[in-house]
């Protein structure tokens, strides 16, 4: 019988610690809802025993080389070409290498522009793969923008014949992936790991005091100001909103100038036209001060054209607001899981409009409690399936 801790002959784990090499392109304390996620989960494997190995792209030379972050050895490779919103890391093959000589498995975060490499170097070195797909690559839709979606796809895919699993957020985003599309046999569905902070009453009305002067109503919008995400629908949606509730605000929360598009400098008019009813306080770091934002917004909005999960919505849900999301693959998920929003359909301003005054006009409608969103959604356990994956794939 094997004990815990004890090894098998073929030298993966049965049921002690295992060894974790993940690889992820950005790595904290950059802010996106993929970075949180490998985060937290190479933070919980660490904390529950298991050793966690991170190998990230150094974005900013501020950031060390080589550090032990809560528990996580994290390495940043030089990555002195960019790719749209991608790095090029030159010696990231020879740092996978290396590193996968100490692994039972890795857990490779799409999408990365070196996962096919990856995926060959781990066959070779017999470490079975476990992608989580975080969304298909979407980029502007210029002519460079749809031939690196294209070339990404095709190595995408092509790791996936090599990968022993995969994970999706959602069994509905997973069947409209491009990425997914034929390997769904081999994919598991676990819903992110998301937590955050109750609101605190006090930071709740500060915040809507400073962000809603004039007592209308607040409507958040969490996310990067770019092109998928579709801020110019928030935009003009107000145009539908103010003529029930002229004194409504929209805030959005999260970097709005971005150095691989330039979606703010194109929708600047857009902006000034509905400056008296927006404004802007960039990315929120802080888990607690987010948590004030969302619970005082009366309905959080997410207008994306592509969305994986929506993170965000989980998280205002989670602070006791309800959202209006588009009626997209993955990104419906949550409403209609929990019931506590409205969706729209995508890129309908009106439409839009028309869902956030019908959550204005009964809030009472959409509330749930934290354990109601947790119990629709799983939240509690995901960590645990994630863990049963990884070993999962490390006995096979």
């Amino acid at each position: 019988m094997v004990k815990r801790g004890e090894r098998r002959v073929d030298g993966r784990p049965e049921a002690g610690p295992l060894s974790v090499l993940v690889l992820v392109q950005y790595y904290a304390p950059h802010r996106t809802g993929l970075t949180r996620h490998a985060q937290q989960l190479a933070e919980t494997l660490a904390a529950q025993g298991s050793t966690v190995r991170v190998i990230t792209a150094r974005h900013d030379t501020d950031f060390p080389r080589r550090a032990t972050e809560r528990g996580v050895f994290v390495r940043r490779l030089w990555a002195p070409i960019r790719v749209s919103r991608g790095m090029i890391m030159p010696f990231h093959p020879f740092a996978v290498f290396a590193a996968l000589g100490k692994a039972d498995v890795v857990s490779v975060h799409t999408p990365m522009l070196e996962t096919a490499i990856v995926a060959v170097i781990a066959r070779l070195r017999r470490v079975p793969c476990v992608i989580t797909h975080h969304g298909d690559l979407v980029l502007p839709p210029d002519r460079a923008g749809r031939f690196i979606e294209a070339f990404v796809r095709r190595l995408h895919r092509f790791a996936m014949r090599l990968t022993t699993a995969a994970i999706a957020y959602s069994d509905d985003y997973a069947q409209h992936s491009t990425f997914l599309a034929g390997f769904l046999d081999r994919t598991s569905v676990i819903t992110p790991p998301i937590s955050i902070p109750e609101p605190d009453p006090a930071g709740v009305a500060a915040t809507r005091a400073s962000l809603s002067p004039g007592g209308g109503p607040l409507i958040g919008f969490a996310g990067r100001f770019v092109r998928e995400k579709r801020p110019d629908v928030a935009l003009d949606a107000m145009d539908t909103i103010v003529q029930e509730h002229p004194e409504a605000v929209l805030t959005f929360a999260g970097e709005h100038q971005i150095r691989y598009e330039d979606t703010w400098q194109q929708l600047a008019g857009v902006v000034d036209r509905h400056a008296h009813h927006v404004n802007f306080l960039g990315l929120i770091e802080d888990p607690q001060r987010l948590a004030d934002f969302y619970g005082a917004c009366d309905v959080l909005l997410l207008t994306s054209d592509t969305e994986c999960f929506g993170l965000v919505q989980v998280e205002a849900m989670l602070c006791g607001t309800p959202v209006v999301m588009t009626d997209i693959p993955g990104g419906r998920v949550p409403v209609q899981r929990t019931g506590m929003g409205e969706l729209a359909v995508p890129g309908d301003p009106v439409a839009v409009g028309r869902a956030v005054l019908r959550v204005l006009a009964r809030p009472e409608v959409y509330l749930r409690s934290r354990q109601e969103i947790d119990d629709a959604l799983g939240l509690s356990h995901t960590l645990a399936r994630y863990e049963e994956v990884l070993r999962g794939a490390a006995h096979r």
